[in-house]
Order: structure tokens, then sequence, then C-alpha cells
């Protein structure tokens, strides 16, 4: 409750008022002020001290004071009191509610219009705190998650757009780790590669084996071995010295010409020599020639002869020109099939193998040649000739290892060629650029960016759920309370004796926020009050509700919010003037309805300008729980006094019935004010009892000369001696009535006699 009003200083027309800080406030207080005077003021105040905000206060601020407002009130919560000061209240009361100009303007409408904010701020009202809870989680949430989707768009653009690839931040950030990732890339590039060079991938030819012959020492070595066992010594010692003796070459010199020599029977030699023509005949030494150069001889030498072309056709110089061509060969095509398979480095030195090839060719052709040269000679392969071979042969090893990869090499090939004969380049191209991707998202510095993303994006992802639960929430609360406020409002538009209702009370929500809509209905019809502005000549809130429907509609609004609160028994209730515009009926309905109002609620107070309105709720009102207040003019401002109801709910015909009592049984009264009084107080009189021929206006002269004319008929008034009982009265009291009444005479005893007729009469 708010038990004093303790300081108004600054604000309004209150200069510096503390008058009422011993005036306490009770669980129903009425507030008399006369228009301008400062109700609106206070209720003001009572707004400010609910929200806390200081404008309804910094905007009243005193014109020319040279201080700030100043307001200080005793109220629940305390101590301390209340103090707004500084443009701030020390604490706020959030239990108030006020009912007056600004809240019709608000939450209904502004002079003939109801505008969005209007069906806004009534949405917010009809839902109540817990709803305005709500609402205010969800702003806030909402407000977060723009926080949330900020943090995002700079997280997102610090993860640079060409390591994304085609994928957004999103879909980049949430690219699994793979630990094959090289591996599958450039598998994924020689894929692509090849798809896109189908045509050159056909016609290419795969990789051929290197060919490196070897040096078949077993079939040599007993090559130069060799001789002609059935030889004997003399014949070969003579021979040998002989040939000996013809320098280098002789040999083959001396073989050849014994086949130029004619061959005779038997042994005996024939013809000439073909080197000095001398006669052969009985030559010594032609029959060791002939023994010596024998077809087994011959025979010797081709075998000779043979491996020595055989070593020289295999490893002739265009043979060694042609391996070290096809190395050559086999590099460039690695360097293209490396770019769609696996292929396996073509290192080989071809300057050492040639070099090493051709010093061992060389060593087994020389002792081949001297084997030639002779050839009954047993020649033994040397060991530099095993060594330069057996050098060569750790070449033809390597080579034969290498033969071996480039066999692996061309089954890769034989798949690349399969697969680019059906690939798909852009699906290829797809699939590298997310292995790219994948690989670029968790790099180190990636990586990091990443997880700050995705932690923001989660973090951005709970707030979302709460606000959906918090819509939800609302959502369910909205569905329930909305159609029993409906009912709620429609009870107190029949109360107030409203001539309209209302219809599909519900809410929307609109790109502004959660609005509420309604139709009012008259005569059965429809007419809607939501988003759309009506067409010119068409029914609408405009032209179809009276000052004093618009007036009842908000009051209904109010009331309506109240009862489907589940707190109105904590509620301190202000109501400012609810029944300017109001007809005299919906003026006492409201009395009715603020007199319910009282007994649930924490405490009412009531601000109003109409004393007979206060002095209905007054009447009836438990005393113990009753104060009244008025603000009076000081000055030229206004102040706060305790205000006697009683007294001022007397009215005029009370005040001349005392007078007239009183004169009766004191006589000290004026005499004159009470001949004056005669004529009004049965005037009065007669307007309650006969209403339907004394009306407003009437004077009582004419009204006796009716009741005259209609005695005797069935609509008499009067009958005769009531009638000339009346006019004599009243020819009495227009003697103080008429000019110069000031000066009548008057006797005490005369006008004692017809204050007494007067009252009899009035009792009739």
């Amino acid at each position: 409750m708010i038990t004093r009003l303790q300081l108004l200083r600054n604000i309004g027309q209150f200069d510096s008022v503390n008058s009422a800080a011993n005036i306490p406030l009770a669980r129903l207080t009425v507030v008399y002020s006369e228009n301008g005077r400062g109700k609106t003021t206070l209720a003001a105040v009572l707004r400010s001290l609910a929200t806390g905000d200081p404008i309804p206060i910094a905007e009243r601020k005193r014109l020319a004071a040279q201080h700030p407002p100043h307001v200080v009130l005793e109220c629940s919560g305390g101590p301390p009191p209340a103090v707004f000061q500084n443009n701030a209240w020390n604490r706020t009361l959030p239990d108030v509610v006020v009912f007056d100009d600004v809240f019709v303007d608000q939450n209904v409408h502004s002079g003939l219009a109801v505008q969005a904010h209007h069906r806004q701020n009534l949405h917010e009202w009809i839902l109540g705190a817990q709803a305005v809870t709500l609402s205010k989680q969800i702003d806030e949430l909402v407000a977060k998650i723009e926080t949330h989707n900020a943090a995002l768009r700079a997280k997102a653009s610090a993860i640079p757009v060409a390591d994304r690839g085609p994928f957004s931040v999103d879909d980049f950030c949430a690219l699994p780790a793979r630990d094959d990732i090289d591996v599958a890339i450039q598998e994924a590039e020689r894929n692509l590669a090849a798809a896109r060079e189908q045509d050159a991938i056909r016609t290419t030819p795969s990789f051929e084996l290197f060919n490196l012959p070897a040096f078949d020492l077993a079939t040599i070595e007993p090559i130069l071995q060799q001789d002609l066992p059935t030889l004997d010594a003399a014949t070969l010692a003579r021979v040998q010295t002989h040939v000996g003796g013809l320098g280098q070459g002789g040999e083959p010199w001396v073989a050849d010409g014994m086949r130029r020599i004619p061959q005779g029977v038997g042994s005996a030699a024939t013809g000439t020599c073909p080197f000095c023509g001398q006669d052969l005949q009985g030559s010594p030494v032609i029959q060791h020639y002939r023994a010596y150069f024998s077809d087994a001889y011959a025979a010797l030498k081709r075998t000779g002869a043979d491996a020595l072309g055989a070593v020289n056709r295999a490893h002739a110089g265009d043979v060694s020109a042609g391996f070290e061509r096809a190395v050559r060969v086999a590099v460039e095509r690695r360097q293209f099939w490396s770019r769609f398979c696996e292929v396996a480095e073509v290192t080989i030195d071809t300057a050492a193998i040639v070099r090493d090839w051709r010093s061992a060719r060389e060593a087994v052709i020389a002792q081949l040649t001297a084997k030639q040269a002779a050839p009954l000679e047993r020649i033994k392969l040397s060991d530099e000739t095993r060594a330069r071979v057996a050098t060569f042969e750790g070449h033809r090893g390597m080579i034969a290892t290498l033969n071996q990869r480039v066999r692996e090499a061309n089954q890769a090939v034989d798949v690349a060629k399969e697969r680019a004969a059906t690939a798909n380049s852009t699906v290829l191209a797809a699939d590298l650029a997310r292995l790219k991707a994948v690989k670029a998202r968790h790099a180190s510095a990636n990586a990091a960016l990443c997880d700050e993303y995705l932690r923001e994006r989660a973090a951005k992802e709970a707030t979302e759920q709460e606000r959906d639960q918090a819509r939800a929430a609302l959502e369910q609360h909205r569905a329930t309370v909305f159609p029993g406020y409906q009912t709620a409002i429609n009870i107190y538009l029949s109360r107030f004796n409203a001539g309209f209702r209302l219809d599909s009370v519900t809410y929307a929500n609109t790109r502004g926020g959660p609005t509420c809509t309604y139709n009012v209905v008259i005569n059965n019809t429809p007419v809607p009050v939501g988003g759309a502005e009506p067409a010119p000549g068409t029914p609408s809130f405009r032209n179809t509700l009276s000052g004093g429907d618009r007036n009842t509609l908000a009051l209904a609004f109010f009331f309506g919010s109240l009862d489907q609160g589940p707190t109105l028994a904590n509620k301190i209730v202000a109501i400012d003037d609810p029944i300017s515009s109001l007809d005299e009926h919906r003026s006492f309905t409201t009395v009715q309805e603020i007199r319910r109002l009282r007994e649930r609620a924490a405490q009412v107070i009531v601000l109003s300008h109409d004393k007979l309105f206060l002095s209905r709720l007054w009447e009836g009102a438990d005393s113990t729980v009753r104060a009244a207040l008025e603000v009076v003019r000081d000055g030229v401002g206004s102040t706060l006094r305790a205000w006697d109801v009683a007294q001022d709910s007397i009215t005029e015909h009370d005040r001349r019935h005392r007078r007239l009592h009183d004169y009766l049984t004191s006589g000290a009264v004026d005499m004159r004010e009470v001949a004056r009084s005669i004529r009004p107080h049965l005037e009065a009189f007669l307007r309650v009892a006969c209403p339907e021929d004394f009306t407003p206006g009437c004077m009582l002269g004419p009204f006796i000369e009716l009741c005259e004319r209609r005695v005797g008929t069935a609509q008499d008034i009067l009958d005769a001696q009531s009638i000339q009982e009346l006019r004599d009265l009243n020819e009495y009291a227009r003697r103080y009535h008429h000019q110069g009444w000031e000066t009548e005479p008057i006797n005490d005893g005369e006008l004692r006699g017809f204050v007494e007729r007067a009252l009899r009469f009035a009792r009739r």
C-alpha cells in the first residue's frame, strides 16, 4: 500500500507540498480535485513509481522551478520510503497499476484511431506480468541472438574464402578430418586430370621394359679354354715357334694361307706355297701346318668367332644407345603418367651403366679376340674381366628390380585408362574441391578459427532453443488468457450498459511484434479493429463508437485485465477520472465496479473532479479502511489537505431543509434566507413527488394551475385541499423572490407558521 504522500516538490502545480504527510491513506482513498489542479500529476507519479521510468515525472517539472522534481512516498517495501530524486527512484513498486488518459492513449486508442502500437500494448496488458516477463525474456534472447549473429559474421569472415572453396562456412567447419588426406588429394587430382585428358591417355602407350643384355661367361669361359687335344706336341711346338716368329696376327695369316694350298692324296703336299711360290712337295713343315690348321682347328676358330660375334651383337654401341633412349622415353612417359596414377621414379644413372657396360664388353671382347688370335691356346678368364662383368651384373640386377616396378606401373596405367574412359570431370572436380577443403579445414590456423565459429554457433543454437521455449510458454499462456479476457470484457460492457460487445479477441505475431485484434459487434454486425486501415465510408472504430463508448471500452479493458491477473490481491489500483465522457447510468455502474474492486485489491486510489461520483464511492465503505484528500489552490499552485466528504455530499435541498428545521428549533437563522428557502424546497419536493408533471424548468405557479385543471379527472395530481395549501404557501414565498425582496417586511411569527406548513406539506 501507499500510506502517505510525504513530499511533492517542483512537479506540476505542486511547489513544495508536505501537507499530506500527516494524512494516512487507506485501502480506499478518494482524491477530489478540480480540473487543472494536479490529479493527473498524482497519477503520473504513481505510474513512474510502478515502472521506475522517470519520464512521467520529469516531463511535469514545475515551470520556472530552480531544482528538479523531488517526491517522497511512504509505501510498502520500506523503510526507507520511495524517493524520486536526481531523476531516479531509489526503489519501485511494481504492483501499482494506473488507469488514466495515458493508459487509454497507450493501450486502447488515441482520439478516434486505434493504431498498431495500441494493439501491441494492449496485447501486453492483456497477458499481464507473466507474459511481459516472457516477452521481455524473448526480446533479450532475440537481442542476444543478434549479438551471436554479429559474432558469427566476424568469425566467418576470418576464415579465408579461398580455403573454403565451394563450401559455406557451416559446411566447411563441419568437414571431418582424414588421416590420408594428402594421398586422397593426390589420387583425386590424378583422376580429374585423367578425366580432362581422355584422348591423350587413350593414345599414350604404357611403359616398356628395359633391356640390359647379360655377358654369358658360362658359355664364353669354356670357349676360351678349348684346344686340339689330338695335336702332338712336336707339331704344336713346331707351328707355334714358326707362327710366333711371324709377329702379331701371324697365326690367322698362316691359317688363311693354308686354305689356299690344294689338298693332295693322303698327307702329301702338292702345289706351290701361296706366300713364296716354292713347290711344297717334300716340305717338312707343311705337314705340321696341315695337322695344326685342320678342320678341328677351323671349328675351334668358328666357335670363338661366333662367341665374339654374339658379344658384339648383344653389346654393340647401338644397343647401349637404344638403352639410353629407352630410359629417356621412360622418364618422359613417367612425367605424363605420374599425373594420373602412382608411377615409380625412373632414376637410372645411364652414364655409369654405359661406362661399366662398355668396360665389361671391352674386357670380354679382348679375351675372345685373343682366343681368336690363338685358337689352340687355352685362355683363362681374367679376374679383371670377371670383376667388370660383375659390376655390370649389378646394374642388371637394379634394372630387373626397376622392370618389376615398371610392370606395376603399367597395371596402374591400365586402371587409369579404364577410369578415364568413364570419368565425369564435374563430379571429380567436386570431389577434389572437397578434399582440398578438408585439408584446409584441419590446418592448424583454420582449425582454431573453425573451433571458435562452432563454439559461437553452438551458443547461438542454445540461445535459440531458450527463445523457442519462451515463445512456446508465451503461446500457451496467450491461448489460455485471451478467451477468458474476451468473456471478462463483455461482462463489464454489459454491466456498463454498453450497446456493443467484443468478438474475436485474439492475438497475432507481426513484423512489428505480437499484437491484439478484435471486433466491435454492434447490432450483430462486427466492426474489425485490426491492422488494415478501413476504407472511407465503411463502419470503423472511428465512426461507430461515441466518446463515451470509447472510454467505456477502455475501462472494460482495464477491469478485465485486473480480473484475469493472478495477483489482484497485491495490486495498488489508481484510477484517474474514470467517468469522463460517461453517461449517468455508466457513472453509477462504474461506482459499483470500483466498490467490488475495493474488496479484492490491496488498495484502490480514485481521483476525480466529480464530487458526487466520489461521494457515492465513499458511501457504504467501512470507515476504518477509507480516506479522502482534496487538491486545492494554494496561491499560484496547489496543495493537499484532508477532505470532508460528508460535508461536500450535502445537496442544496439538504441545506435548505436543515435551514428550515433549524429555524423552527432554535430561531438562530437569517429569517430572510429562511423565507427564500420555502419556495425552492417545495419545488424540489414536487419534482421528486410528481416527476412526470413537475419537470425540470417548471415553476410553482404554472404547476398549481395544471393541478386545478385536472381536479376530478383521471389525471388529477393533487386534491383541492392540497392545491389550496400549495397556493397559500406560494403566495407567501414568492414575496421573497421578486424584485425588492431584500426590503420586503418579514415577521417571525408569520414566517414560523408558513415554515411549519411547508415542512408538513413536504412530508406528505
